[in-house]
């Protein structure tokens, strides 16, 4: 008797040691959150974790797919490991032109080989279906066998690879600063990918950015959901700030002097939504506020936790096919103004100086209480996929 079931395979945590526990335990509350509301059971085994009794298997596979920390899932069929079990299972498959079969025992104390194995199955095969040919070196389809330590075998045709990394919440929480562009939510997804869990900021400037601008931010938030779980979006009313940076800065000064409120006040939040770091979408060099200088100015008023920027050694193309990949491109191309090109000078410095930019921000006096007001004056919106 065989059972149709999903195979979950696990991606970095092999690695780990006395604490792998810990990463399996999160991974498994994670692919369970996924999978909430399909119709199926689970089974958490050792490194082989199954999905059964279930109806919709694309909506299963596409949703475990987007799982961090899942290497590969396949669709198999299970059975006893006793090879007339395994032979009758193999000669289940439909399959046309040349085959191969490939055997993997993780149960060394298996009776025989996986050659013998893989022959075994081969010639039952054959004998249900002359016409077949056995091809070793490119057969049409290959046929995987694997028997485990607890007496089953699974087979299978195909793995799937998944997005691997490690499981969202395993490496702490991170603050997104997230703007309307293409490159932050590519940094949201990659520090995902390594186990942050995720809030995100978003600094808007209505009445000079519209609702739509803001409503693109709530969807790429929403689309971020598929990989990371429920993110907390903090909005920031950010036009006072603005109007009194343009009212009182240096032209070329003013796109370093509102990245520089941006990072204060993001640290802020960060410390409100016990986030231990932040993320921006930044590429040297791609524009003006993100050269070497560019950075180096922003980031020094960043005294409390790290800032990461996963985008830093991408070009724009690298950018735009993980965009694409993980189905934010669209979104994020739409044509809605953020507040970073509100007032934006004719020719934004490119290699600005610490001393520089603090004395730019003398000029707007005790600017804390600006601060102060855009922070209380925050929109928190919780975003989950029903």
């Amino acid at each position: 008797m065989t059972d149709k079931v999903i195979i979950i395979r696990y991606a970095e945590l092999y690695l780990k040691g006395k604490n792998r526990g810990f990463f399996e335990k999160l991974l498994i509350e994670n692919i369970c959150k996924s999978l909430k509301g399909i119709e199926c059971k689970t089974r958490f085994n050792r490194s082989r974790y199954e999905v059964y009794d279930y109806t919709d298997e694309a909506e299963i596979l596409q949703r475990l797919q987007k799982v961090f920390g899942i290497h590969s899932v396949s669709v198999a069929r299970k059975c006893d490991a006793d090879i007339g079990a395994i032979c009758e299972t193999v000669k289940e498959y439909d399959l046309n032109g040349t085959f191969k079969i490939n055997t993997n025992r993780a149960d060394k104390s298996y009776p025989l080989t996986s050659v013998e194995v893989s022959a075994k199955a081969g010639g039952a095969v054959l004998a249900s279906n002359p016409k077949l040919v056995v091809d070793v070196h490119n057969p049409q389809t290959i046929i995987n066998i694997d028997i485990r330590e607890d007496g089953c075998a699974y087979i299978f045709k195909d793995k799937i690879p998944c997005s691997g990394g490690m499981p969202v919440g395993s490496a702490g929480k991170g603050l997104l600063l997230l703007s309307g562009g293409l490159d932050s939510p590519v940094a949201g997804y990659m520090m995902a990918k390594r186990g942050l869990k995720l809030d995100a900021i978003h600094f808007h400037s209505y009445p000079y950015t519209s609702e739509k601008a803001k409503q693109k931010v709530i969807d790429l938030a929403e689309i971020l959901t598929d990989y990371t779980g429920p993110i907390n979006l903090t909005c920031i009313p950010f036009t006072k700030i603005q109007e009194e940076i343009h009212r009182c800065c240096t032209s070329n000064y003013m796109i370093t002097i509102v990245r520089r409120f941006m990072m204060r006040i993001a640290e802020r939040v960060a410390h409100l939504n016990d986030c231990g770091c932040l993320i921006n979408g930044e590429s040297l060099g791609q524009v003006a506020s993100q050269t070497l200088q560019s950075i180096t100015v922003t980031n020094d008023i960043i005294k409390t936790m790290p800032v990461f920027r996963p985008c830093i050694g991408m070009d724009k193309q690298e950018i735009i096919e993980t965009a694409l990949k993980i189905k934010t491109y669209d979104t994020s191309i739409l044509p809605y103004e953020d507040c970073c090109t509100v007032f934006l000078p004719d020719s934004p410095v490119t290699k600005p100086t610490i001393l520089r930019a603090e004395a730019e921000e003398r000029k707007l006096g005790d600017f804390e209480a600006l601060i102060k007001e855009a922070i209380d004056n925050r929109e928190v919106i919780h975003i989950e996929k029903v």
